[in-house]
């Protein structure tokens, strides 16, 4: 049995459908992450998932309980990280660990979930005068807790440090090998591509594009020769440098461009020449296949009218 699984759902508020007819499944031991931007449906998917908003269609099980009919069963059983809040301003990361424990018959040890997320030297600091990226890893802390079978993580990475972030990517990786399904919500697709092993992109409440972070590279742009440079290159004239067809050498956003086609290393050093020689500086160069990214802006493109 999947740790989740949804059919058909719909979520409205009032006239406005918020999720469209969305299906998706993930597997214990699995990271979910659902991408798309602001208004997509993310949230009211996940708030429908963990049992706090009722969908007006369609059939939704997490760990073989209806979430809304079933919520107290489930709640044991899942932890939630919220982006922000949920926390008395004034309570001490470790108090506030042993409070949530007490909620659970078989809670985590809260002074090693403070190791584990590196917040042991900050135990005792209120709420309110921990880091943004300090409450972010105590939020993270708070969801598991539990010892949840499904956490759901929203934007867990947001504000944190890469000392911080390369601690979330650790708990989320032992999360997986114990078998825990995760369910994260983000914006960072660099985080993304790291930590997940299914991605659903959503926009108007539909799913425009699923599959593994290699499956939608793949089906994404071509190979390609792609960089950064100041905005406003003539692309024409580049295109002309490197042998390009006109239309081929692109600026997909200000500072961001590509030439489609073949990257061998004399069409990079074509590239880098011509930019060298107009005394224009040469960042983030890549070659080959799209990234998820890659993969996301064009989800998003087709989907403009």
């Amino acid at each position: 049995m999947p740790a989740i699984s949804c059919h058909d759902l719909v979520v409205r508020y009032g006239t406005r459908t918020a999720v469209d007819g969305l299906s998706l499944q993930a597997e214990h031991g699995q990271v979910l992450a659902l991408l798309g931007p602001n208004g997509a449906g993310k949230t009211s998917t996940v708030e429908t998932l963990e049992g706090y908003r009722r969908p007006a269609s369609g059939t939704v099980r997490v760990l073989g309980l209806d979430p809304t009919a079933e919520h107290r069963a489930l709640v044991a059983r899942m932890g939630v990280m919220l982006q922000r809040g949920g926390v008395y301003p004034v309570m001490g990361a470790r108090r506030a660990l042993r409070l949530f424990a007490r909620y659970y018959s078989d809670p985590e040890d809260p002074d090693a979930l403070l190791e584990l997320v590196g917040l042991g030297a900050v135990a005792s600091t209120p709420w309110r005068r921990l880091s943004g990226g300090e409450q972010q890893r105590l939020s993270l802390a708070l969801a598991l807790v539990g010892r949840p079978e499904v956490v759901f993580l929203d934007e867990p990475t947001a504000g944190v440090d890469p000392e911080g972030r390369l601690a979330i990517r650790e708990v989320i990786g032992a999360l997986k090998a114990r078998g825990v399904c995760v369910v994260l919500t983000t914006h960072e697709l660099p985080e993304a591509e790291r930590l997940a092993d299914e991605v659903v992109i959503l926009a108007g409440g539909r799913a425009v594009a699923r599959g593994t972070v290699a499956e939608l590279a793949a089906a994404g742009p071509g190979p390609a020769i792609r960089f950064g440079a100041p905005a406003g290159v003539d692309v024409a004239a580049l295109a002309i440098a490197v042998g390009a067809a006109p239309g081929d050498v692109t600026e997909e956003r200000p500072g961001q461009y590509t030439v489609k086609g073949e990257s061998s290393a004399g069409r990079v050093a074509a590239v880098a020449a011509w930019l060298d020689a107009q005394k224009l500086p040469l960042a983030d160069l890549r070659t080959g296949s799209g990234s998820l990214e890659d993969a996301y802006l064009e989800a998003m493109r087709a989907e403009k009218p």
